[in-house]
């Protein structure tokens, strides 16, 4: 039997990375997609294991090639996730999570109506603002531009079957786990 996609969403800096963590942790069956992007590597991330770090040149040949899924723009770099990540791994009865912006959960959504999606949400638009800041990693411009864009994200919300509220970690994570739990 094919496993299950999770496609979880929602804006930048709201904390997707850290809740993603926590429920593979709870629930180790699950295994995560690896998505490629065209930034550059944060400190630590590692090629293959955090994204596939690909040219623009090599981007635009896999997208001509069809090899994504799904494929978006955000915040002037490109993301998307490899068709190959996922057809293995559900082919073979795993169930995989897709870290995804909202317009690739978007083209998901189209393409496989099956897949779970959730939005993780932050609790306020300051919140977000604060936790941008803090991760240290963007300009004042890149976190005003990520803003701007959390705006229209948090306006689709209403477009998933599951909205997470990012307020205090330890219950965002009961929430994720608990809606994981009962779609598998």
């Amino acid at each position: 039997m094919p496993g299950k996609v999770f496609v979880i969403t929602g804006p930048s800096g709201v904390g997707k990375g850290t809740l993603i963590r926590t429920l593979l942790e709870r629930v180790p069956e699950l295994e995560l997609a690896v998505s490629a992007t065209t930034r550059a590597p944060r400190p630590g991330e590692e090629h293959g294991t955090h994204y596939h770090f690909l040219d623009d040149v090599e981007f635009d040949r896999r997208v001509i090639e069809g090899d994504f899924l799904e494929h978006a723009e955000y915040s002037g770099r490109r993301y998307g996730t490899l068709r190959s990540e996922l057809d293995k791994r559900t082919a073979e009865g795993a169930s995989v999570v897709l870290e995804i912006e909202v317009q690739g959960a978007r083209q998901v959504a189209d393409t496989m109506p099956d897949a779970i999606r959730i939005f993780i949400a932050p609790p306020s638009e300051e919140t977000l603002r604060t936790r941008l800041i803090g991760r240290g990693t963007d300009t004042p411009e890149q976190i005003e531009a990520r803003l701007q864009v959390a705006k229209a994200e948090l306006a689709a919300s209403d477009e998933f079957a599951h909205v997470v509220h990012n307020d205090r970690l330890d219950d965002a994570a009961d929430q994720l786990e608990q809606i994981v739990r009962a779609s598998a």
